[in-house]
């Protein structure tokens, strides 16, 4: 008994030397070896994209001829231009332009529309962010309607702005898991095929309650080109049911299935083979703002859009300005290098011009985000490099920028929104909550606004400038002569 004795106070012996070697030795080990055990990272996935543009780039770097330039720009056809800028602080409201002429003609005339297509990842997961620009453009400028909603949606579920639900027999394929998709990918970066099942495939949208969206505007269904003609679609209308043809004629058709309804649910008929991109839902007026929103997005899927698809969408919708908001799922993927991302990211910037003729472009930073360094939470180190190479490829690609860092606070600001007292971001210390991806969006919207308020200021200075000028003739004195002439 004396010797179990024995080896009992030896084994809780060893643990305490062990437990001391542990917090003696803590200090030399690396940093981040010790992650807050409250943060969840199961939502951030990578693309495989962005794994082989790591791997493509190696140490690879660029030479910086930007930091310390100032950004000239040229009037535009107008006589419009914005003052030069530093690298800094570089916002290119110059590239915008197109865009603030669209708010001017609404707001001015009263008439016309604008479009924006709102590209994201998590951050705008579940329309996030994104409701609540759209809710502040169409206060100002009119316009009702949630706009394009998918086929189907992961996030469905978590999405106020509209109630959607949708049969399990949907076959989805997404630029972020399919490299080579059944057919070309829709705005959305998803393309939908109705299975040949015995069971039903039906999507059902009902309106949500947000402001300006509370009824499911004019919904109109888009799909693709296919020789299946026996397509149909049904629809039970209290004691009625509709039927509707479908036409996959064109690289990109059309079929308004309603005018102005609270709820509708479409079921597909022998439509197996055509590809289904979504419903839009819209007034045709004022502005309408798409969240196409991807967990775990980059931004580099967005170099895979078709050309000529993208052509037929913005031929149809009309889109004035493409914000792309990346970032979160690029922090820690080994190396503070992102040069790799620059270059990769001004290609994509440059193929969306090509899809979007006409439209402006607009990047968005990655906001901050905390990491757990010696026991203690701070902005993560691979915030200020990412957002370097954000800026950068921004200025490359003439887009507009806006930097969500600075604009939340900076250095420190992330753990100061979840510490927040109501919270403003959640426990990750990298996604906010409603309450702060309302105040987001707002700090958004001001910096865009801001920049439209200086358009309509120089416009008015270009409009003068322009004007003829009259010529005053020299007065001449009255005299008896003068008169008798």
């Amino acid at each position: 008994m004396k010797q179990n004795k024995s080896y009992f106070f030896q084994s809780w012996l060893i643990v305490v030397i062990a437990i001391v070697s542990f917090i003696g030795f803590k200090s030399f080990l690396p940093k981040k070896l010790f992650p807050d055990a409250s943060i969840n990272n199961k939502n951030i996935v990578v693309d495989s994209l962005m794994l082989e543009a790591v791997a493509e780039a190696g140490n690879l770097s660029e030479e910086d001829t930007l930091t310390n330039k100032t950004i000239s720009f040229v009037s535009n056809p107008l006589g419009i231009k914005f003052s030069s800028e530093k690298f800094e602080q570089y916002k290119g409201y110059q590239y915008l332009i197109p865009f603030f002429e669209k708010l001017y003609q609404l707001e001015t005339n009263k008439k016309g529309k604008a479009r924006i297509a709102y590209f994201g990842d998590s951050m705008t997961d579940g329309d996030l962010i994104v409701q609540d620009v759209r809710t502040q453009f169409q206060s100002i400028f009119g316009g009702e309607g949630v706009g394009f909603v998918n086929i189907s949606s992961e996030s469905a579920a978590s999405r106020g702005s509209v109630i959607h639900e949708f049969s399990p027999n949907w076959k989805s394929q997404s630029y972020l898991k399919t490299k080579s998709p059944l057919r070309s990918f829709g705005v959305n970066g998803a393309v939908f095929f109705a299975k040949d099942t015995a069971n039903p495939t039906w999507v059902k949208y009902k309106a949500g309650r947000n402001r300006f969206s509370t009824t499911l505007n004019n919904p109109t269904l888009f799909y693709g080109s296919s020789k299946n003609k026996k397509g149909m679609l049904r629809q039970v209308i209290g004691k009625d049911t509709i039927y509707k043809k479908l036409s996959p004629n064109a690289i990109l058709n059309t079929t308004q299935i309603g005018n102005s309804v609270n709820k509708v649910k479409v079921n597909f008929i022998n439509a197996d083979s055509i590809p289904f991109y979504g419903f839009n839902f819209d007034d045709g007026k004022g502005i309408h703002v798409d969240n196409f929103s991807s967990r775990g997005n980059s931004g580099l899927p967005l170099g895979s859009f078709n050309i000529d698809l993208m052509n037929a969408f913005q031929q149809k919708l009309g889109y004035d300005l493409i914000i792309l908001q990346f970032g979160t799922n690029v922090l820690n993927y080994g190396s503070l290098n992102y040069s790799w991302y620059e270059r990769k990211m001004t290609s994509v910037v440059n193929h969306i011009k090509k899809c979007f003729p006409g439209a402006a472009i607009l990047i968005i930073t990655t906001a901050d985000k905390s990491t757990k360094y010696d026991m203690q939470m701070k902005s993560d180190s691979a915030v200020a490099p990412l957002i370097m190479a954000q800026k950068r490829y921004a200025v490359k690609s003439e887009a507009g920028l806006v930097n969500l860092y600075t604009l939340m606070g900076g250095d420190g600001s992330m753990v100061k929104w979840v510490e927040n007292v109501p919270a403003k971001a959640n426990k990750d210390y990298t996604h906010f909550n409603h309450r702060g991806a309302k105040e987001i969006a707002k700090l958004i919207y001001k910096q865009i606004d801001t920049g439209y308020i200086e358009y309509k200021r120089l416009r008015a200075l270009a409009k003068q400038k322009k004007q003829p000028k009259t010529k005053v003739l020299d007065s001449v004195p009255v005299t008896k002569d003068t008169l008798n002439e």
